[in-house]
C-alpha cells in the first residue's frame, strides 16, 4: 500500500506540473535557437538556490493550470540559476542583482521586459502581457521617459521596473516624480527609501530635504539609521571588488568612522564580508564571522535567529557550529513561537543526531501550522523519516 501510495504521489505530482510552466533543459544557445525558429520572446526565470521567494514561486505560481497555458504558448521558458554555470555570466550580462527577476527576451537576446519579487497569479500573466504590449516593453517605456512624460503613476511603475538593475536610470526617474510631489505619503516615503542607495544618488538630496516629511512616517531616530545605512552602503559599493572578491579593509574602515565609531564600523564590515561569504558560497569564512559576530545573541530579533540558524542548518557540517545554531533557534522561540522557527529547530536536532527532540519540535511546528494556517508539508515529510 505504501508504495502504491508513493508511485501515485509520483502521479499526482507530474500531472500537476505538467499543467503548470514548462522549462526547457537545454542550454541558453538552444533556448535563443528555439525562440528564433518558433519566433517567439523567451521568458527566463532568474532564480538562485537559497532564495526563499524563488522556491515560493516554484510552489504556488508555476504549476498553475492558467499560468502554464499563457507562458507555455507565448513563450519559450527556462530556469537558470544566475550562481552556477552559465548562469554567473548571463547574471552580469542581463544585470540581475535581486531573486527572483523575470527577464523577457527577444530571440536576438536582448531584453524587452523585466520584473522582480514573488508574483501572484494575476499579476504574473500580466507581466507576461506587458512584455508582449509594444507600448508596454521596457524599452518602449523607457523612450517614453526620455521623451518627457511626467505622469506620476507612469514614472512610478517604470521605477519599480528599474530600480534593482538600472539604479542610475530609476535615479533619473524617481528625481522627476519627486520634483513634482508637493507632499509625500507613505507609498512616497517607502519609494524614496527603497531607491536611495547611495550619497552620490539624486535621490540622497531629496532625502535630505524631505526629511521632516519622512519622520511624519518614521520616528527621527529610524531616520538618522536609514541615512546612515546610506553612507555605509556608498563606502561598501567602493571597498568591494565583485570581480576579485575582495574587499579594502582599509579604505571602508577610513570611509565610515566618519560616522561610525571605529567598533561599529568593524562590526558592520564583518556582517557585510559574512553575508557576502554566503553569497559567494565561501561558507567556511560565512560560519567563522557569523560565530564571531553573535557570540552575544542577547539583542538579536527572533526573526534575525531564525535566519542565522537556517543558514547554518542549510550550509554548515561542523557539529559544534550546529550546535551554536540550535542554541539561536531555541532563542527565537523563547522569543516569538512560530511554524518556522520551530521547524529550524527541528531540522537542527535532526541534523545533529538528537531525533527525540527532533521528532518533538517537528510535531509542535506541524501543530502551529494547522493554527495558522502555514504549509507543514515538507515538516510531516522529516517528522515521518524520524
Amino acid at each position: 500500500m505504501k508504495r502504491l501510495a508513493i508511485i501515485s504521489a509520483l502521479f499526482i505530482g507530474i500531472f500537476a506540473f505538467a499543467q503548470g510552466i514548462k522549462f526547457e533543459d537545454g542550454n541558453f544557445a538552444s533556448v535563443l535557437a528555439k525562440a528564433k525558429k518558433e519566433n517567439k520572446l523567451i521568458f527566463i526565470d532568474a532564480y538562485a538556490s537559497w532564495c526563499g521567494p524563488c522556491k515560493l514561486m516554484v510552489k504556488n505560481i508555476f504549476p498553475l493550470k492558467n499560468v502554464g497555458d499563457y507562458y507555455n504558448s507565448h513563450f519559450i521558458n527556462a530556469k537558470i540559476d544566475m550562481e552556477k554555470g552559465e548562469g554567473v555570466e548571463l547574471a552580469k550580462k542581463y544585470n540581475v542583482k535581486v531573486f527572483p527577476t523575470y527577464l523577457f527576451i527577444d530571440p536576438n537576446g536582448e531584453t524587452v521586459h523585466r520584473t522582480i519579487g514573488y508574483v501572484e497569479e494575476k499579476d504574473f500573466i500580466q507581466f507576461a502581457k506587458d512584455a508582449e504590449d509594444p507600448n508596454k516593453k521596457l524599452t518602449a517605456l523607457k523612450q517614453k521617459f526620455e521623451n518627457g512624460e511626467k505622469d506620476p503613476e507612469f514614472l512610478k511603475n517604470i521605477a519599480g521596473l528599474t530600480l534593482y538593475n538600472d539604479t542610475e536610470f530609476a535615479g533619473k526617474v524617481l528625481t522627476r516624480y519627486f520634483q513634482q510631489k508637493t507632499a509625500l505619503d507613505q507609498e512616497d516615503v517607502q519609494i524614496l527609501l527603497s531607491g536611495t542607495q547611495s550619497t552620490e544618488s539624486p535621490l540622497y538630496k531629496i532625502f535630505q530635504e524631505k526629511k521632516a516629511e519622512i519622520i511624519k512616517f518614521y520616528p527621527a531616530d529610524k531616520y538618522e539609521k536609514f541615512e546612515k545605512n546610506i553612507k555605509v552602503n556608498t563606502v561598501a559599493q567602493k571597498a568591494y571588488n565583485a570581480d576579485t572578491k575582495t574587499w579594502n579593509d582599509n579604505y571602508f574602515m577610513t570611509g565610515t568612522q566618519t560616522f561610525l565609531s571605529k567598533e561599529e564600523a568593524e562590526k558592520v564590515l564583518k556582517r557585510m564580508k559574512a553575508n557576502r561569504a554566503l553569497k559567494n558560497k565561501d561558507i567556511p569564512v560565512y560560519e567563522k564571522l557569523i560565530l564571531e559576530l553573535y557570540q552575544d545573541y542577547s539583542t538579536a530579533s527572533s526573526g534575525e535567529l531564525n535566519s542565522l540558524a537556517w543558514n547554518f542548518f542549510e550550509n554548515v557540517n561542523n557539529k559544534a557550529s550546529l550546535e551554536k545554531a540550535i542554541t539561536w533557534a531555541q532563542e527565537s522561540v523563547k522569543k516569538d513561537q512560530s511554524f518556522a522557527n520551530t521547524d529550524t529547530l527541528a531540522n537542527l536536532y535532526n541534523k545533529v543526531g538528537d531525533k527525540k527532540n527532533a521528532k518533538i519540535w517537528a510535531e509542535k511546528s506541524i501543530e502551529l501550522a494547522k493554527t495558522s494556517g502555514e504549509d507543514s508539508a515538507d515538516t510531516e515529510k522529516l517528522l515521518k523519516s524520524l
